[in-house]
């Protein structure tokens, strides 16, 4: 079960609130209004995350279209897992994370993201910090291809089109 942190729905809600302001500056876009029940709801309840698989499925689609806007996956084209580094000093994801990426959930990786952005000891956040700025969302793979996992194993994606 992989978590979406409270901050990442906050960052989806304001995303869409860029994307589709409010003509009246009152009513917000159905997305933003998905999105905040879920924001409300950890809250009140004082929760940080919520599960990835359980969220309704308006707002985990708008988070979703949020998550399709971001770069995928944090390499920085410096890998020390291959020299034998257990955490690698370039994107700061453990072999592990490097190795089964592409299997992992949105949620998985957006929780591997938040690790090293707060731990901010990978070279992506100093030395090589430039590289990182460069990176953009079309390395991403389609949102849509994230929206019903397959049922066989929770941690395989599901099979990327061909572009």
């Amino acid at each position: 079960m992989a978590g979406i942190h409270i901050t990442d729905v906050e960052r989806a809600i304001n995303w869409w609130r860029a994307r589709s302001p409010s003509a009246d500056g009152i009513t917000a876009c159905a997305e933003v209004r998905a999105l905040a029940e879920v924001y409300a709801l950890m809250v009140y309840y004082r929760e940080p995350q919520c599960d990835e698989d359980s969220m309704p499925a308006k707002a985990k689609q708008a988070w979703l279209d949020w998550y399709a806007s971001t770069p995928d996956a944090p390499c920085i084209a410096i890998c020390s897992t291959a020299q034998g580094d257990a955490v690698c000093k370039g994107c700061g994801r453990t072999e592990y994370e490097v190795q089964h990426w592409t299997a992992l959930t949105p949620g998985e990786k957006r929780g591997v993201w938040r690790r090293i952005t707060m731990d901010a000891t990978a070279w992506r956040f100093n030395r090589y910090a430039e590289r990182a700025r460069r990176a953009t969302g079309e390395d991403h793979p389609d949102a849509a291809a994230f929206a019903d996992p397959p049922e066989a194993s929770p941690h395989r994606a599901a099979p990327r089109s061909a572009a």
